[in-house]
């Protein structure tokens, strides 16, 4: 059976924290599934009220705002979330859930017309890109200019303080455009939100909306972009989910923890804090690691292994406590939308060409999903 990568086997098991650096700044991995949990929920050692910090790299040179909520700490985290999160949780809406299936079925109609596709800018980009447009009740032709971003809005080539510039730029129009007509879709929600009691600010509307642009995208592309290339080679996998679509509810919680996109993210000791072993001084930053809680042995049986109905899967690839993922009921529906229509409609995923990503960093090396994945799709019925 193919074995997942565990980059930070050792160091879990030996110590349970890993020190790297990002761009010449220590920052100390917490590693273990439990330790990472209980980090998650205390705001007040391992802190989320740090702008541009929450992000690994730190974000002061292609944003000038902090993000909301994901940049603040309870009570305020709990207030700002509550303005945001009824767009969040259309992803549950029967109406959604049947344009993002209705939009994977075009995707596979375009690629089978092809005789092949790019996974990542073909497929992934797209779907992604025009599922978000629903989310946020916004037209489907704005999601053209938001595939012309790329896979990140910051780092996906170009230089990274004008790409910030541009979204920025295009973020005040939105505003400005639904303030002067406000219509049902996130932009206008923003402009008539209110937070303790008082319009929000024009920088804490950017707020959400850089967020919901930048967090998340490359994440759920590169997911996409693993789950065609898993089923490419392990064709027995499409019939397991052929057999019975209700497979579909476990196996996609299984490809999340397995795949795990963000290795971690940052966190700011107000004091100095002792992180097994390494003092982290006031100000200074540890990290929550996703990817190594959800390959920890202690939390998961044979956790190298993909297990297609493993279940329960207390994996914290959306994150874990006040900060749970917002787009978490966005990136399922994706994910589950795009296997039910995989295990219906194809035979076979033949992968052509394949270059996956892979981050490295003091200490470790992992894949991410894949730079470029080219697939021939082989329907049922030939």
């Amino acid at each position: 059976m193919e074995k997942l990568p565990d980059p930070f086997r050792e160091k879990r098991e030996s110590r349970g924290v890993l020190q790297t650096e990002s761009r010449g700044e220590p920052i100390a991995m917490i590693l273990r599934h439990e330790d990472v949990r209980r980090a998650a929920k205390d705001w007040k050692t391992f802190s989320s009220d740090a702008p541009f910090r929450v992000p690994i790299p730190a974000e002061e040179d292609v944003r000038s705002m902090r993000q909301l909520p994901i940049e603040t700490n309870p009570p305020e985290h709990t207030e700002y979330r509550e303005i945001a999160e009824p767009f969040f949780r259309r992803a549950k809406d029967p109406e959604v859930i049947a344009s993002v299936e209705k939009l994977i079925d075009g995707l596979l109609d375009e690629a089978l017309a092809a005789d092949g596709i790019e996974i990542v800018r073909e497929f992934a980009l797209p779907l992604q890109s025009r599922a978000l447009t629903y989310l946020l009740n916004m037209p489907l032709a704005e999601a053209e200019i938001w595939i012309g971003w790329g896979t990140h809005v910051f780092r996906d080539g170009g230089d990274g303080r004008k790409k910030g510039a541009a979204l920025e730029e295009y973020l005040q129009g939105q505003l400005d455009r639904a303030q002067a007509q406000p219509g049902p879709d996130f932009f206008s929600a923003l402009t008539q939100a209110t937070y303790q009691g008082r319009p929000l600010t024009r920088d804490e509307m950017m707020g959400f909306a850089n967020l919901t642009f930048a967090g998340g995208r490359d994440t759920v592309i590169h997911t996409v972009s693993s789950v065609f290339a898993y089923l490419g080679r392990r064709a027995e996998a499409l019939e397991y989910l052929r057999t019975d679509p209700k497979r579909v509810v476990n196996a996609g919680e299984e490809f999340f923890r397995s795949f795990t996109p963000l290795t971690h993210i940052g966190r700011v000791c107000p004091v100095a804090t002792d992180v097994h072993g390494i003092t982290v001084e006031a100000g200074a930053r540890a990290s929550l690691c996703w990817a190594s809680a959800n390959m920890d042995p202690a939390a998961f049986e044979a956790p190298t292994e993909v297990r297609l109905d493993r279940k329960p899967n207390p994996h914290l690839a959306f994150g874990s406590g006040v900060h749970l993922c917002m787009g978490a009921p966005h990136a399922r529906l994706i994910v589950r939308s795009l296997l039910q229509r995989l295990a219906a409609r194809m035979a076979r995923i033949e992968i052509l060409e394949s270059r996956e990503k892979v981050e490295t960093e003091v200490g470790y090396q992992r894949t991410i999903g894949y730079e470029s994945l080219r697939v021939r799709l082989h329907p049922l019925g030939r």
